[in-house]
């Protein structure tokens, strides 16, 4: 465990940032093909050399983006318009679609995922806070795409899936975790134009998800639904460890929208909030957390009953960063508490102090299963993003 400093100190918080960039800095630049190249061992070493994932790209750029306004390295700035220059020349099709996973250059899957598109937004408005190069005009774009393909009015949500063709094979599922990092990007994006429609799509997002739906789920947030927005409480019951649609409660996502829900807040208060910020990251502490061993666990079933033990690293992330933001909104000591606990079990277990960055997934007793780093998505976005935002809570809500 580390004894580097307070995890609550911004000295501290920075020096995380550039740990985690560091680790990936530069070897996964990728000047052959490039993009980034996204997989790696614990070491470092490269097990997949051209795999190209969207999700990865965009976390990538949106990294370097997070990574130049807190460190100032310009070569971070010059590495999110790398990221930009190969989403806009790479990942877009001639239909205007972003490809899920290419090789190289070439597609290999070219479904199109409200979830992945949701990042290409991300990256680009984190791209822009940066000032890279042409992060304007992909933010731009994305936003002209996601309304004319993705956004369903009549539901006041984005569809979750579309098959690559002529853009008429809309999948029937409707998911909330694309909606949830749609609300994400649409409040970054905000914050890099101060362009009113991205702030209102936010708040109508955090509305329709954590109170409209949520009221017909115990105030919880459920995240399988039918073509028409009811919950189906079936979808994939037999699969609870579905690795992208697993069944159940995620406690994490009660965590990670919690703090959505603080930084609408920020920046457009409504007397709902904060109260509805606490329910849910309370909700998941009281039924996911694990005190004799400090884990907290994955999934539970509506009946209360946990599905799934293990431990995935961007749970303990998006926990610590509400926990922060909870108690600098609300002044209440019990979540820096909170925050203290879960820094302190991701310090000992999760963070890798030999070489650097995060393990993904640990088991119930805080092991890891592989020694795969950083598979095709991951690139430790959500914790770099995490101490990211405690920095700009400290600053903007004390």
């Amino acid at each position: 465990m580390s004894d580097r400093s307070d995890f609550r100190s911004a000295a501290f918080l920075k020096r995380h940032i550039a740990d985690i960039i560091g680790f990936y800095h530069p070897r996964c630049i990728d000047g052959e093909y490039g993009g980034f190249i996204n997989q790696m061992l614990d070491d470092g070493t490269v097990f997949d050399r051209m795999t190209k994932h969207l999700v990865g790209t965009c976390r990538f750029t949106y990294n370097y983006g997070l990574a130049h306004l807190v460190l100032g390295a310009d070569e971070y700035r010059t590495a999110a318009a790398h990221g930009v220059r190969f989403l806009r020349e790479h990942h877009k099709r001639e239909d205007g679609g972003y490809a899920w996973v290419l090789s190289g250059q070439e597609v290999v899957d070219g479904t199109y995922h409200c979830y992945g598109h949701a990042f290409v937004l991300l990256a680009a408005a984190g791209a822009r806070k940066a000032g890279a190069e042409g992060a304007g005009a992909l933010m731009d774009d994305i936003w002209d795409l996601l309304e004319a393909r993705f956004w369903d009015p009549d539901a006041s949500l984005y569809v979750d899936e579309i098959a690559a063709g002529d853009w008429t094979k809309v999948d029937a599922y409707r998911g909330q975790n694309a909606n949830m990092h749609m609300c994400e990007a649409m409040l970054s994006a905000w914050e890099a134009s101060g362009e009113p429609r991205y702030l209102d799509r936010a708040a109508l997002l955090a509305q329709r998800i954590c109170r409209d739906l949520a009221a017909r789920a115990d105030g919880l947030v459920w995240e399988h639904y039918k073509t028409d927005w009811t919950h189906d409480w079936n979808y994939n019951k037999n699969d609870p460890k579905n690795l992208f649609r697993p069944y159940g409660y995620l406690p994490g996502h009660f965590t990670e929208w919690s703090k959505l829900l603080l930084i609408l807040n920020r920046h457009r208060p409504s007397d709902w909030l904060v109260p509805k910020a606490r329910m849910l990251f309370d909700a998941a502490m009281e039924r996911a957390y694990a005190p004799e061993s400090g884990a907290i666990n994955y999934t539970f079933a509506p009946d209360g009953t946990i599905l799934d033990t293990d431990q995935y690293y961007w749970v303990f992330s998006e926990t610590f960063a509400a926990a922060a933001l909870l108690a600098n909104a609300t002044g209440l000591g019990k979540y820096w508490d909170w925050y203290d606990r879960v820094w302190g079990y991701a310090d000992k277990h999760f963070v890798d102090h030999e070489y650097g960055a995060w393990y993904r997934i640990l088991n119930r007793d805080g092991q890891k299963y592989s020694n795969e780093k950083s598979p095709a998505a991951k690139a430790d976005y959500h914790p770099l993003a995490a101490c990211f935002e405690v920095l700009q809570s400290m600053e903007l809500d004390t």
